[in-house]
Protein backbone atom coordinates (compact mmCIF):
# COMPACT_ATOMS: atom_id res chain seq x y z
CA UNK A 1 0.00 0.00 0.00
CA UNK A 2 1.14 3.53 -0.83
CA UNK A 3 1.83 6.19 1.65
CA UNK A 4 1.11 8.70 -0.51
CA UNK A 5 4.88 10.03 -0.45
CA UNK A 6 6.61 11.27 -3.83
CA UNK A 7 9.71 9.54 -4.21
CA UNK A 8 12.82 11.61 -3.56
CA UNK A 9 14.24 13.56 -6.26
CA UNK A 10 17.77 12.43 -7.60
CA UNK A 11 19.54 15.00 -10.02
CA UNK A 12 21.87 13.38 -12.01
CA UNK A 13 24.96 15.07 -13.40
CA UNK A 14 27.99 14.00 -14.84
CA UNK A 15 31.72 15.21 -15.30
CA UNK A 16 33.02 14.70 -18.62
CA UNK A 17 36.69 15.63 -20.18
CA UNK A 18 40.05 14.50 -20.68
CA UNK A 19 41.59 12.02 -18.85
CA UNK A 20 44.00 13.69 -15.94
CA UNK A 21 42.19 16.96 -15.60
CA UNK A 22 40.89 15.97 -12.16
CA UNK A 23 37.65 14.71 -12.43
CA UNK A 24 37.77 11.87 -9.75
CA UNK A 25 39.49 14.42 -7.42
CA UNK A 26 37.03 17.28 -7.76
CA UNK A 27 34.26 14.32 -6.78
CA UNK A 28 36.22 12.92 -3.97
CA UNK A 29 36.80 15.74 -2.68
CA UNK A 30 33.80 17.39 -2.79
CA UNK A 31 31.98 14.29 -1.59
CA UNK A 32 34.19 13.28 0.83
CA UNK A 33 37.05 16.11 1.96
CA UNK A 34 39.48 14.10 0.43
CA UNK A 35 42.51 14.53 -1.89
CA UNK A 36 45.00 12.25 -2.75
CA UNK A 37 48.11 12.68 -5.38
CA UNK A 38 48.23 9.41 -6.44
CA UNK A 39 46.31 9.47 -10.24
CA UNK A 40 44.34 6.39 -10.88
CA UNK A 41 42.62 6.60 -14.45
CA UNK A 42 39.01 5.96 -13.96
CA UNK A 43 37.69 2.61 -15.50
CA UNK A 44 34.74 2.84 -17.40
CA UNK A 45 32.80 4.66 -14.24
CA UNK A 46 32.43 6.01 -10.77
CA UNK A 47 29.50 7.40 -8.97
CA UNK A 48 28.87 9.57 -5.79
CA UNK A 49 25.49 10.81 -3.97
CA UNK A 50 24.81 13.61 -2.11
CA UNK A 51 22.14 14.98 -0.26
CA UNK A 52 21.79 19.06 -1.09
CA UNK A 53 19.05 21.42 -0.15
CA UNK A 54 17.93 23.63 -3.05
CA UNK A 55 15.18 25.93 -2.24
CA UNK A 56 14.35 24.50 0.69
CA UNK A 57 13.93 21.07 -0.36
CA UNK A 58 16.50 18.14 -0.18
CA UNK A 59 17.73 16.48 -3.12
CA UNK A 60 20.01 13.51 -3.78
CA UNK A 61 22.59 14.86 -6.22
CA UNK A 62 23.98 11.81 -7.62
CA UNK A 63 27.47 12.77 -9.31
CA UNK A 64 29.00 10.54 -12.61
CA UNK A 65 32.87 10.53 -12.94
CA UNK A 66 33.47 9.08 -16.32
CA UNK A 67 36.84 8.13 -18.25
CA UNK A 68 38.29 10.78 -20.36
CA UNK A 69 40.08 8.10 -22.66
CA UNK A 70 39.19 7.09 -25.80
CA UNK A 71 38.74 3.53 -24.62
CA UNK A 72 35.49 4.12 -22.67
CA UNK A 73 33.87 6.95 -24.97
CA UNK A 74 31.78 3.92 -26.65
CA UNK A 75 29.97 4.07 -22.61
CA UNK A 76 28.88 7.59 -23.37
CA UNK A 77 25.24 7.10 -24.85
CA UNK A 78 24.18 4.88 -21.86
CA UNK A 79 26.05 7.08 -19.00
CA UNK A 80 25.03 10.35 -21.08
CA UNK A 81 21.14 9.69 -20.70
CA UNK A 82 19.04 10.90 -18.03
CA UNK A 83 21.55 13.49 -16.84
CA UNK A 84 20.19 16.71 -15.98
CA UNK A 85 23.48 18.76 -15.90
CA UNK A 86 26.90 18.19 -17.62
CA UNK A 87 30.22 19.65 -16.05
CA UNK A 88 32.61 20.06 -18.57
CA UNK A 89 36.08 19.73 -16.84
CA UNK A 90 39.13 21.14 -17.90
CA UNK A 91 43.09 21.64 -16.61
CA UNK A 92 43.94 25.20 -16.25
CA UNK A 93 47.35 24.23 -17.11
CA UNK A 94 46.33 22.21 -20.04
CA UNK A 95 45.29 24.26 -23.02
CA UNK A 96 45.06 21.15 -24.83
CA UNK A 97 42.09 19.66 -22.46
CA UNK A 98 40.71 23.41 -22.76
CA UNK A 99 39.99 22.72 -26.37
CA UNK A 100 38.54 19.36 -26.11
CA UNK A 101 35.45 20.75 -23.68
CA UNK A 102 34.24 21.80 -27.39
CA UNK A 103 34.07 17.89 -28.61
CA UNK A 104 33.17 16.42 -25.15
CA UNK A 105 30.28 18.96 -25.19
CA UNK A 106 28.85 17.89 -29.01
CA UNK A 107 29.47 14.15 -27.59
CA UNK A 108 27.57 14.58 -24.91
CA UNK A 109 24.69 16.63 -26.29
CA UNK A 110 24.65 13.53 -29.42
CA UNK A 111 24.67 10.94 -26.71
CA UNK A 112 22.94 11.98 -24.46
CA UNK A 113 19.98 13.46 -26.33
CA UNK A 114 18.35 15.67 -23.30
CA UNK A 115 14.88 16.65 -24.45
CA UNK A 116 16.04 20.57 -24.92
CA UNK A 117 19.74 20.77 -26.36
CA UNK A 118 19.34 24.40 -26.50
CA UNK A 119 18.33 25.13 -23.17
CA UNK A 120 20.44 21.65 -21.24
CA UNK A 121 22.58 23.12 -18.32
CA UNK A 122 26.15 23.27 -18.97
CA UNK A 123 28.62 24.27 -16.21
CA UNK A 124 32.55 24.52 -17.27
CA UNK A 125 35.34 24.29 -14.09
CA UNK A 126 39.05 24.48 -14.43
CA UNK A 127 40.97 22.54 -11.94
CA UNK A 128 44.28 22.57 -10.65
CA UNK A 129 44.13 26.54 -10.01
CA UNK A 130 46.96 26.22 -7.54
CA UNK A 131 49.45 25.81 -10.16
CA UNK A 132 51.28 28.37 -11.26
CA UNK A 133 51.83 27.36 -14.62
CA UNK A 134 48.58 28.21 -16.16
CA UNK A 135 47.98 27.89 -20.04
CA UNK A 136 44.58 28.64 -20.01
CA UNK A 137 43.22 32.62 -18.75
CA UNK A 138 39.93 33.10 -17.06
CA UNK A 139 39.31 35.75 -19.54
CA UNK A 140 39.87 33.06 -22.26
CA UNK A 141 37.46 30.76 -20.44
CA UNK A 142 35.07 33.04 -19.27
CA UNK A 143 34.40 33.90 -23.30
CA UNK A 144 34.35 30.68 -24.67
CA UNK A 145 31.24 29.91 -21.45
CA UNK A 146 29.37 33.30 -22.47
CA UNK A 147 29.73 32.11 -26.51
CA UNK A 148 27.69 28.57 -25.65
CA UNK A 149 25.78 29.35 -22.69
CA UNK A 150 27.39 27.68 -20.15
CA UNK A 151 28.39 29.22 -16.36
CA UNK A 152 31.91 28.76 -15.51
CA UNK A 153 33.84 28.45 -12.02
CA UNK A 154 37.30 27.18 -11.25
CA UNK A 155 39.15 26.08 -8.66
CA UNK A 156 41.48 23.44 -7.10
CA UNK A 157 40.69 19.94 -5.62
CA UNK A 158 44.10 19.70 -4.15
CA UNK A 159 43.48 23.15 -1.89
CA UNK A 160 39.69 22.31 -1.85
CA UNK A 161 39.52 25.80 -3.11
CA UNK A 162 35.74 26.79 -4.64
CA UNK A 163 34.48 23.08 -5.45
CA UNK A 164 31.15 24.10 -3.21
CA UNK A 165 29.63 26.47 -5.79
CA UNK A 166 29.86 24.74 -9.24
CA UNK A 167 28.19 21.29 -7.59
CA UNK A 168 25.62 23.34 -6.23
CA UNK A 169 24.97 25.40 -9.29
CA UNK A 170 24.62 22.04 -11.25
CA UNK A 171 21.90 21.16 -8.25
CA UNK A 172 20.19 24.48 -8.93
CA UNK A 173 20.40 24.29 -12.55
CA UNK A 174 19.31 20.19 -12.26
CA UNK A 175 16.23 20.74 -10.25
CA UNK A 176 15.02 23.50 -12.89
CA UNK A 177 15.24 20.39 -15.45
CA UNK A 178 13.88 18.28 -13.66
CA UNK A 179 10.48 20.22 -12.30
CA UNK A 180 10.15 21.68 -15.86
CA UNK A 181 9.88 18.13 -18.11
CA UNK A 182 8.19 16.75 -15.24
CA UNK A 183 5.66 19.74 -15.19
CA UNK A 184 5.73 19.06 -19.13
CA UNK A 185 5.33 15.37 -18.84
CA UNK A 186 2.94 14.61 -16.04
CA UNK A 187 1.48 18.56 -14.92
CA UNK A 188 2.89 18.57 -11.23
CA UNK A 189 5.61 17.44 -9.45
CA UNK A 190 6.35 16.98 -5.72
CA UNK A 191 9.16 16.67 -3.70
CA UNK A 192 9.41 15.23 -0.39
CA UNK A 193 11.88 16.51 2.82
CA UNK A 194 13.42 12.90 3.35
CA UNK A 195 17.39 13.61 3.59
CA UNK A 196 19.34 10.35 2.02
CA UNK A 197 23.00 9.82 3.42
CA UNK A 198 25.76 9.44 1.32
CA UNK A 199 27.17 7.01 -1.11
CA UNK A 200 29.11 5.51 -3.35
CA UNK A 201 29.13 3.21 -6.58
CA UNK A 202 31.38 1.73 -8.75
CA UNK A 203 30.74 0.56 -12.20
CA UNK A 204 33.86 -1.39 -14.22
CA UNK A 205 34.57 -2.31 -17.93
Amino acid sequence: MSDGKAPAVTLKTILVGNSGVGKSSIMNRYVNNRFTNMYRATIGTDFFSKAVRIDGNSVTLQIWDTAGTERFQSLGSPLYRGSHSCMLVFDVTSMASFSALDVWRKEFLVQGEPQDPSDFPFIVLGNKTDLSRREVSRRKALQWCEDIGAEYFEGSAKEDLDLDKPFLRAAELGLRQYKKHTLENTGHFQITCEQPRETRNTCEC
